[in-house]
């Protein structure tokens, strides 16, 4: 329990908060429940298991529309 605490605060740190978290699992959800593939290998493991660990191991980050236009205009 205590784990899966850390994991999440964890989570939440590399999201940039609470509802930046909420917003990446369901989208990352979406994309694998249209048939993406996973980023980490966790067979037989829960989706948002998978998701949360594709955050932890910074396979997946949330880029909002204006972090990207400065990320193409510098780039």
């Amino acid at each position: 329990m205590i784990e899966a605490k850390m994991k999440i605060e964890d989570a939440i740190r590399k999201a940039g908060g609470r509802f930046k978290l909420t917003t990446l699992i369901q989208k990352r959800l979406q994309e694998l429940n249209k048939g993406a593939p996973a980023l980490v290998e966790m067979p037989g493991k829960p989706m948002i298991d998978i998701v949360l660990e594709e955050i932890l191991t910074d396979k997946i980050a949330l880029v909002t529309e204006q972090e990207l236009k400065d990320q193409l205009l510098q780039g």
